[in-house]
């Protein structure tokens, strides 16, 4: 299952985390991010141990959302040792997408 992340647990569960980390910045209004909710959590069971999934309601976090730049949905950031290696964002980002931006840093 997904972490819930906020901005009291970002820091813990994102940032200081030594593994890999895919972060879904998604909304309850948010098509595009609903729709692509299985395919993160397919992601999330085909790559347990190698990487954890965190999904940030956008709409209860404004202010995590604003001090990460986080300006549309969907969102994807990955981290890599608590830094972010890649981003992407928008509704034309599709499972693929995700896919191909987890394996290029779990390589």
């Amino acid at each position: 299952m997904a972490i819930e992340l906020n901005r009291d647990n970002y820091e813990t569960e994102v940032l200081k985390s030594k593994e890999c980390v895919l972060v879904d910045f998604w909304g309850p209004q948010c098509r595009p991010c609903l729709s692509l909710m299985p395919a993160v959590e397919r992601l999330e069971h085909t790559y347990t141990g190698k990487m954890k999934v965190g999904k940030v309601n956008a709409s209860e976090n404004r202010m995590l959302c604003a001090r990460l730049k986080v300006m549309s949905l969907p969102t994807f950031l990955i981290y890599v040792n608590g830094e972010e290696s890649n981003r992407l964002i928008g509704d034309g980002v599709t499972e693929k997408d995700l896919i191909a931006a987890v394996e290029a840093v779990l390589r």
